[in-house]
């Protein structure tokens, strides 16, 4: 449904109806019956790769799952546990472009390496900030606990500007406009994906679409969790959800060396202030 609200609001921006709600699932579906193409040459990790990027997600979103259901189910350094099974998505697509042997994919793939090693490293300051402001703890379940106790970090200097920070590394998280350019449709035909159909290629959208749930929900649990009941949370997630979506239809898509400079810049200076301010009790 996450996926249907994009579009949706996306038309109504370009002044179009939309597409019913039903169309994501229609779209998947319809993938599914469509024949599997294996180009000449591919490697096993080929139609491998988006099964493994799907598991890695789905199984990030059942720990963060469990963490807002009962905090004290959380276990130790389940944070860097998500951490680390978030990135795997982009991992699993690296491998399987570049398995493909297709140029446009390689180029793709090449991309999506400079894109990870790009807002890697802002989103995981923008999460040290946290860390501190939740009294030095990398478990889910305390994090949660400390914002129950005294407030949500976005609340805070050091909160709001990491939180800022994390949204813009959320956007080239979900491969969202501006900073796409690993699949690049007008440029690369569609660049990491540009060999994929049929089942490996619904598969790689499933997992978009269940990183557009896991992301913002994510975020929610790091920085703004003071008030997690369900009306509450699903407020949350629209609010975080439409930013996104603006963002990604109101700029223009970033040259892989300008989103380079740009998340080694701005978004890295303002999670060191975060952290400054953070250490500061600010």
């Amino acid at each position: 449904m996450a996926g249907w609200v994009d579009r949706k609001v996306t038309a109504r921006i370009q002044w179009r109806k939309g597409p019913p709600w039903h169309q994501n699932f229609t779209d998947i579906l319809k993938l599914l019956g469509k024949e599997t193409i294996v180009p000449e040459g591919a490697r096993f990790t080929f139609l491998s790769s988006p099964y493994i990027g799907l598991a890695g997600l789905v199984l990030a979103t059942m720990i963060l799952g469990i963490a807002i259901r009962s905090s004290l189910e959380s276990f130790t350094a389940d944070l860097i546990v998500v951490l680390y099974l978030m990135i795997i998505p982009a991992v699993a697509m690296i491998l399987g472009a570049s398995s493909s042997r297709n140029p446009l994919a390689s180029v793709g793939a090449s991309r999506e390496m400079k894109l990870v090693l790009a807002y890697e490293l802002p989103f995981i300051l923008s999460i040290i900030v946290v860390i501190i402001k939740s009294g030095v703890t990398i478990q889910l379940g305390q994090v949660l606990d400390h914002q129950v106790r005294l407030g949500s970090n976005l609340a805070s200097w050091s909160g709001a500007l990491a939180f800022i920070v994390a949204i813009l590394c959320m956007q080239a998280k979900l491969g969202f406009v501006p900073f796409d350019a690993s699949e690049a449709e007008q440029e690369i035909m569609g660049g990491v994906l540009v060999e994929y159909s049929g089942l490996p290629l619904a598969i790689f959208k499933l997992t978009k679409a269940v990183l557009l749930y896991t992301m913002p929900l994510f975020l929610i649990v790091l920085f703004w969790a003071g008030n997690l009941s369900p009306l509450a949370l699903i407020g949350k997630y629209i609010v975080l959800l439409v930013i996104v979506i603006l963002i990604k239809n109101t700029n223009p898509r970033l040259r892989i060396d300008q989103a380079l400079r740009f998340f080694w810049r701005v978004p890295t200076l303002l999670a060191a202030i975060a952290i400054v301010l953070a250490l500061l009790g600010l």
